[in-house]
């Protein structure tokens, strides 16, 4: 039987994170018309400080990661001053594909939302990827609509795109 476990990610963890984007961005290229860009390594270091990169653990090895915050304010705009709980850069191993961690994140997602007495789950995607904006809805997020983001503080990724918003009411 697998053995499940959410565990924030450690500094232990860095150059796994990395790999795992960089795998990511590999997959995308054969997905998808955009990819994400690499990421700042002190970004994720704070991350890590913060207890806001995660990592997913089927039988004590790194499945699925994901960062997570709650604010964010360049894509979320005024929405932002709700209580949520926003996910970014889910990431799985290729090994673990098909095993729909993005379900997995919601089961843990909602008692850890509750716990911090948070409203919403929300995640964000690129707004013309349609795969994954319909992956999304039969997870159970509900599709808020296609935005254009502040692009000021976020990644390279984020320049010139809009992106569609999802949440889940806790």
């Amino acid at each position: 039987m697998e053995n499940i476990n959410f565990k924030p990610s450690t500094i232990e963890d860095i150059d796994s994170i990395f790999e795992f984007y960089d795998m990511a961005i590999a997959y995308q290229k054969t997905k998808f018309n955009k990819q994400w860009q690499g990421f700042d390594r002190a970004l994720i270091e704070k991350e890590i400080a913060e207890n806001r990169q995660w990592k997913v653990l089927i039988n004590k090895e790194i499945a699925c990661i994901f960062a997570l915050t709650f604010e964010d304010k360049s894509i979320w705009k005024e929405k932002n001053s709700d209580k949520a709980v926003y996910f970014h850069r889910i990431v799985t191993h290729p090994k673990f594909r098909g095993q729909h961690f993005v379900e997995k994140i919601i089961d843990w997602g909602l008692p850890f939302a509750k716990e911090n007495n948070l409203n919403y789950l929300r995640m964000d995607t690129w707004g013309d990827n349609e795969a994954l904006i319909e992956y999304y809805q039969k997870c159970g997020f509900n599709f808020l609509g296609i935005i254009t983001p502040d692009y000021d503080g976020l990644p390279k990724h984020y320049k010139g795109i809009t992106l569609s918003l999802f949440e889940i009411k806790v």
